[in-house]
């Protein structure tokens, strides 16, 4: 494990931005999105491969949004990335829920109030189960239902926004195949310029990052060819089709979009883990190595390793516009490990920052345990949930999240006080 005691006491520049961040279907409860139906939700859950287990109440945010609001004040956080669920607000194609607004205002009202900024996702994986039976992002037939719906909610919420994500993680295998990919390079800049149109504040959509590890170095050839090419069809064909307007993917004919060219303001990166790529599996993503792995977590996930790294080749592969860290965690029931991970990812970050990174804060993936995409296994939380209760209970890793957050920085104290 990291000596994070070794670590040099460090600071972040004045309005440095803390957060912590959740998505309405996991948080929320009772979404009815299609991820609620048997008909159309996936039959196994997410990183961990489990069982699909239905969100029903998740962490009933949608009720206790307040409380959420106060956790946020607690831990001294300055900014909430959350969403807004499009299938509360539009359940039936055409038909919008007026009292589903309402709320979400009041929600977004009760952050200005508090002094928090808010980081809103138009579309975080979720949409209503009509737009899913119609095709959602395998056609760009049902762009006009996007932007319909876009062009309702986006001046209802504008005045209340900091930071717009349009889409979060377009760019993801586990959830959209390649040519969903590219569709979805489409519904971000429309997304984009409705966005802008309504409202002067930064937008941009949440890249997923992941560096792609030839497994047996990058002298393997193989292994070599497999991590480029999979890293051009998850990262590259997005970073450059938002700096060029070009629409590319490895033997597909491409594609130009005068719209999507610099359709970010700044990226908004969300970022957990490298993948290890095997060129010689058909499945080629495998196992961390032996040597960096600590002690498995209580699921199967590729997350098994503190590797900070990670922080700086994405900061320094994306310095040419401003970055927002917009998700960052863990998902382990050890707060000692999730502690070393937040003080190596800060580490990391102060250093890129040094190296001239224009990073404008972090935001932390989770606020709270919460549902994730399947089963509730997976614990990346600052804050623990009852999930009978929903009692709220913050860890020690929030506290010690909070008390960096106050003193706008990581210092030996703060270790020492929380380890």
């Amino acid at each position: 494990m990291i000596d994070v005691f070794a670590y040099p006491d460090i600071t972040f520049p004045k309005g440095f931005l803390w957060g912590a961040s959740t998505a309405g279907a996991q948080v929320e409860g009772d979404n009815k999105s299609f991820y609620d139906y048997p008909d159309t939700a996936p039959k196994t859950s997410g990183i961990g491969a489990m069982a699909y287990q239905f969100p029903g109440k998740a962490c009933n945010s949608f009720e206790m949004y307040r409380e959420d609001i106060k956790l946020l004040k607690d831990m001294n956080l300055s900014l909430y990335r959350l969403s807004i669920e499009w299938s509360r607000i539009e359940p039936e194609k055409g038909a919008y829920d007026e009292a589903a607004v309402s709320r979400y205002l009041d929600m977004l009202s009760e952050l200005k109030q508090a002094g928090i900024k808010v980081c809103l996702t138009l579309h975080h994986f979720s949409h209503p189960v009509w737009f899913h039976k119609q095709g959602h992002f395998n056609t760009l037939d049902n762009l006009r239902d996007w932007e319909a719906y876009l062009e309702y909610i986006v001046p209802k919420v504008a005045q209340y926004v900091d930071f717009w994500i349009v889409l979060n993680e377009l760019n993801l295998p586990f959830v959209y195949t390649l040519p969903q990919r590219l569709n979805l390079l489409r519904y971000h800049a429309l997304g984009y310029h409705i966005v802008k149109k309504y409202s002067d504040k930064p937008a941009s959509s949440a890249h997923s990052y992941s560096p792609k590890v030839p497994l047996r170095g990058k002298h393997d050839k193989l292994d070599a060819l497999v991590a480029d090419y999979v890293d051009y069809t998850v990262n590259e064909f997005f970073f450059h089709a938002i700096r060029t307007g070009e629409i590319t993917a490895p033997l597909m004919d491409g594609d130009y979009l005068p719209d999507l060219k610099n359709s970010c303001d700044f990226w908004a990166l969300n970022t957990y883990c490298r993948h290890m790529i095997n060129g010689r599996k058909q499945q080629y993503m495998t196992p961390h190595y032996t040597a960096t792995r600590f002690k498995p977590l209580p699921v199967n996930t590729p997350m098994d390793e503190v590797h900070p790294d990670i922080m700086i080749d994405m900061l320094m592969r994306t310095d040419d516009k401003p970055c927002l860290i917009t998700e960052n965690g863990i998902p382990t029931d050890r707060d000692d490990v999730r502690i070393t991970q937040i003080s190596a990812m800060l580490q990391a970050i102060n250093q890129a920052m040094a190296l001239g990174a224009d990073v404008w804060g972090y935001s932390h993936w989770s606020l709270m345990d919460n549902w994730e995409w399947g089963d509730y296994s997976q614990t990346f939380g600052l804050v623990s949930v009852n999930f009978e209760t929903f009692e709220r209970t913050i860890k020690k890793s929030g506290h010690f999240y909070g008390d960096i957050a106050a003193a706008n920085g990581l210092s030996a104290d703060i270790l020492k006080k929380h380890l």
